[in-house]
């Protein structure tokens, strides 16, 4: 324990003795060890948090250096939660950190785990997480701090059940998806492509071995063009020679099949439905030998108005529109710089205008770089923005899609942020924001429900903080309106239809309820086939919900916590069979010495063998061979027979 006086007089004088005494008995669940979780952790642990434990599922990459002050270059590819608290732990020793490198979503981390925090602190850059989270606070009535920044703008919201709303309670955008035509056919913009290259170009070559027919029978469903949609199949079986040719070692121009089908004969396939062009620019063919020896020549494209559609040059240079200068202003230049064999490129390098030529060879190098990366065993390979040899592989074929169509193309940082939805990270934003979540929290503590704010960080000089009151909770929300109870079983024995009478009790059969985990239809009115499955045949285990809705809306939803049975729990109890009986086994007895005699009985039951028959006589007994037997003085003592197998084995005992 630390005796230095000035380590907390400060914060005793702020936050006064009373306060100040509750926080080393305080137990707090820090969600997220990035920008945000950095700034928290050194906050929370010099305020005096007695003991704070810290969750994150990533690691340490080098672009997060320039803000998350807790890491070094040397973290590199270290667990986040882990070089965090061994970083923080030296800054007030009277502090307890525990670090857990793992998925906050995992079944462990269950209605019951959270009920050991006093509060929780997000600190999530995951949308989906952050709702995980409030789910799991709203039904363990533990207080939740939320954050969030983009860019210079930040947010802290508390949340507490049945006090103010929840995380959910205002609906949150859904990210915006774009049509399987519009993608696959008739890209019109740069992010267009970029979603090509990674989400289904990526996948096709070096995903799992499937041909996107079903993805395709749903967008014909949905009233996209059929005509389209069929070429579109024809494509997705031909990708199954070029998969082959990537994971052969003994292929030497993998790169370059690949190349020739996707931006030369796929192209020259749409061409050939000529009503899709009417009304748009059509695509170039592009040409893999003529652009590597500089002779490419095409068309320049036009947009809808009539300009010219700002790309790189016929001859491989990439200039804007009107201009014989590169997009960064520089003179437009045809020498190509290729990428290095690791695929890393400096941070000027990723902001500088690639060539078309430059897009090509960026495009073979990564491609072989993947191709060799399968051939070692790999078996596949999905876009990171974090991993080189994907994000080479998305700039350049996402480029080289975009100067076919007439688009734009992008540098390597711009579609690292746009494949990466990587949303701008200042460290002030992120500083600020992490000191307005230790003003909420000890609100929090304290209890001071009525001091407790919204807190908005806004692009306003004169006023860059703004607050206002905590909004009551959505009567319609689907989380914190629910009612919620932990529900200890073993899914592997108990069933859903012992569920569902246990909870309805004297209502079952009176009233029509239904069941869902999440939104799986588990049981209706109508359809209750599931009754007789156990928990864990419908995949309803540990951490997850089980929810009865009542029809008619009479009753809020119950929203049972699945959660393990304690380690002394009892063995289970008997049930009745198809008879209506208890097959109870017999209650064991307590163990008793047994007599000479019965020891005497059980070895006769043996059968008999040389060294038992030796045995038997060194302790004083004669074995006969049959009644009519007599010991040498001619007398014939007690005798005793057993019967093994038609067989009579007589012991004879001497009564002197």
């Amino acid at each position: 324990m630390s005796t230095a006086p000035g380590r907390t007089s400060h914060a005793k004088a702020i936050l006064d003795p009373e306060l100040y005494s509750k926080l080393a008995n305080t137990s707090v669940l820090l969600v997220g060890a990035g920008g945000i979780g950095c700034e928290l952790l050194k906050n929370i642990v010099l305020t005096g948090f007695g003991k704070i434990t810290v969750l994150d599922l990533d690691t340490i990459d080098i672009s997060n250096l320039n803000r998350q002050f807790l890491f070094k270059k040397k973290d590199v590819k270290q667990p986040k939660a882990l070089v965090a608290a061994q970083t923080a732990a030296p800054f007030n020793p009277n502090v307890r950190i525990i670090p857990i490198h793992d998925n906050i979503k995992e079944p462990q981390y269950d209605i019951h785990w959270y009920q050991q925090f006093d509060m929780v602190l997000n600190a999530l850059d995951n949308l989906d997480a952050r709702r995980h989270v409030n789910k799991m606070c709203m039904a363990a009535q533990v207080p939740l701090v939320e954050s969030g920044t983009a860019g210079y703008l930040g947010q802290v919201q508390p949340l507490l059940k049945d006090t103010t709303e929840c995380f959910d309670c205002i609906p949150k955008p859904t990210p915006k998806t774009f049509p399987v035509c519009t993608i696959r056919s008739t890209p019109s913009q740069p992010i267009h492509c970029i979603v090509w290259s990674k989400s289904y170009l990526m996948g096709q070559l070096f995903g799992e071995d499937e041909d996107a027919i079903e993805e395709l029978d749903d967008a014909e469903k949905q009233g996209e063009n059929s005509q389209e949609i069929e070429t579109l199949r024809k494509e997705a079986q031909a990708f199954k020679t070029v998969r082959q040719a990537l994971r052969n070692k003994n292929a030497n121009d993998a790169a370059k099949l690949v190349f020739q089908k996707v931006f030369n004969a796929d192209i020259k396939n749409l061409l050939i439905m000529a009503d899709m062009w009417r009304s748009r620019s059509p695509p170039i063919p592009l040409d893999y030998d003529a652009i590597l020896d500089g002779t490419f020549k095409a068309p320049t494209h036009t947009k809808a108005n009539g300009t010219a559609a700002p790309n790189m040059n016929a001859n491989g240079n990439a200039v804007a529109s009107g201009s014989g200068t590169n997009t960064n202003g520089s003179a437009a230049s045809s020498t190509s710089t290729s990428a290095n064999n690791n695929g890393a490129t400096t941070s000027l390098k990723d902001q500088r205008t690639l060539t078309l030529k430059d897009n090509l060879e960026l495009f073979i190098s990564s491609t072989d770089r993947l191709a060799e990366r399968l051939r070692n065993g790999e078996e596949t390979i999905s876009f990171d923005k974090d991993d080189d040899d994907t994000l080479d592989f998305v700039t350049a074929s996402s480029n080289l899609r975009s100067y076919a169509y007439g688009i734009e193309g992008k540098t390597r940082w711009e579609v690292k942020e746009m494949a990466g939805n990587i949303i701008p990270a200042i460290a002030t934003t992120n500083a600020i924001i992490a000191g307005l979540i230790v003003l909420q929290a000890l609100h929090v503590l304290k209890k001071d429900h009525t001091k407790l704010r919204n807190v908005y960080l806004q692009f306003k000089p004169a006023v860059p903080l703004s607050a206002i009151r905590l909004s009551q909770a959505n009567p319609e929300c689907g989380v914190c309106r629910d009612t919620y109870a932990p529900l200890l079983c073993d899914p592997a024995r108990t069933t859903l239809g012992e569920v569902v009478k246990g909870v309805m009790g004297e209502e079952w059969g009176e009233r029509e309820v239904s069941v869902y985990e999440d939104k799986r239809v588990l049981s209706d009115p109508d359809w209750e086939d599931n009754f007789e499955s156990t928990l864990e045949s419908l995949s309803v285990t540990r951490g997850k919900f089980l929810s009865i809705v009542d029809e008619e809306g009479e009753w809020a939803t119950i929203s049972l916590a699945i959660a393990n049975l304690p380690p002394n729990y009892p063995r289970p109890l008997p049930v009745e069979n198809e008879d209506g009986v208890i097959d109870l086994a017999p209650t064991p007895k307590k163990p008793r010495i047994e007599p000479a005699a019965s020891v005497l009985m059980r070895r006769l039951e043996e059968r008999q063998s040389p060294s038992k028959r030796r045995r038997l006589e060194a302790d004083g007994l004669v074995v006969m061979d049959g009644p009519d037997d007599v010991l040498d003085s001619g007398e014939v003592a007690g005798v005793v027979g057993v019967d093994q197998g038609g067989a009579s084995e007589v012991i004879v005992i001497d009564d002197d």
